[in-house]
């Protein structure tokens, strides 16, 4: 087995594409002309997006929204980088929430908590042990 996608239920697959390009310098992998479905290029594991409405079609029975909800939902993508402080600063320039500003976690690590503007909580963090 192998851990191949994270994908995120959003209200507008392109514009949650363009956000994480701007904010994290992530290239955009494919974006389906639909507009309903787009990748990243994150590394090994790829980040996707799908409309809410792929959602509807696969959850029959409905499921909560990140960007309905007032608080983060109980999961985070994180993204490891030797610049937390100047990654943090960026995501909230072009739109992102502050959650939790940088700080120095009692284990070494920096770890900054942002939310974007569809919803999903993001923690930006320094490699463990740097």
């Amino acid at each position: 087995m192998k851990f191949g996608y994270t994908i995120i239920y959003v209200p507008d697959v392109a514009a949650s594409l363009a956000f994480f390009e701007k904010a994290f310098g992530f290239a955009r992998r494919f974006l389906h002309e639909s507009g309903a479905y787009g990748e990243l290029n994150t590394g090994e594991t790829t980040l996707a997006f799908a409309a809410h409405s792929l959602g509807a079609m696969h959850f029959h029975d409905g499921y909560v929204e990140a960007s309905a909800s007032c608080k983060p939902l109980g999961m985070e993508v994180a993204f490891v980088t030797t610049s937390v402080q100047e990654a943090h600063a960026k995501a909230v320039s072009v739109g992102a929430v502050e959650l939790k500003a940088p700080e120095l976690q009692p284990w070494g690590q920096v770890v900054s908590y942002i939310r974007c503007p569809d919803g999903t909580l993001v923690e930006l963090c320094s490699p463990i042990g740097s």
